[in-house]
């Protein structure tokens, strides 16, 4: 299972620069990312959710493809293709991957009004190299699921005061 950890931002733009620091850093194989969604407390009290994949479109090409061969059978490609993939997408606009929604929603809700929270799911053998990517956009942890210790060094790294205990 992978980590989870929710670190909150002045704004989406700052949540959006660090979720691409850390997709870049998925091509060089420092972290693998399960899910890295975008809580947006917009100004007017709406809460948004930026997710990074989109699984309706994966749905709707993988129900082409399937529609498509099906449709060879009855001599119909094109119409099964069309059925398959309008099927695909709402099956896949239905699936939820990642960390649930319901709790991105209530995270959201406690985020300053304009404010931003990058919500990562992921692993890494190397997390000192990752931590130095995002280190220079700072950032507050709102939640993790790391040891205290870990968490600490998390904290101290984005610049966050540290008590001690």
């Amino acid at each position: 299972m992978g980590t989870l950890v929710a670190i909150a931002y002045p704004d989406v733009a700052t949540a959006e620069k660090v979720r691409g620091e850390l997709v870049q850093a998925t091509k060089e194989h420092l972290i693998q990312l399960e899910d890295a969604v975008i809580v947006e407390h917009r100004a007017d009290g709406k809460i948004k959710l930026h997710q990074a994949g989109s699984t309706t479109g994966a749905g709707a090409a993988g129900g082409a493809l399937w529609g498509g061969i099906i449709g060879l059978l009855f001599l119909a490609p094109l119409f099964g293709m069309a059925i398959g993939a309008a099927t695909g997408a709402m099956a896949g606009k239905m699936t939820d991957v990642g960390v649930d929604d319901n709790f991105l929603k209530t995270l959201g809700a406690k985020l300053t009004n304009g404010g931003a929270a990058l919500i990562i799911l992921g692993r890494s053998d190397t997390p000192d190299r990752v931590i130095e990517r995002v280190r220079p956009y700072g950032g507050e942890v709102v939640q993790t699921s790391l040891s205290e210790d870990d968490e600490a060094h998390l904290r101290a790294a984005l610049g966050e005061p540290v008590t001690a205990e």
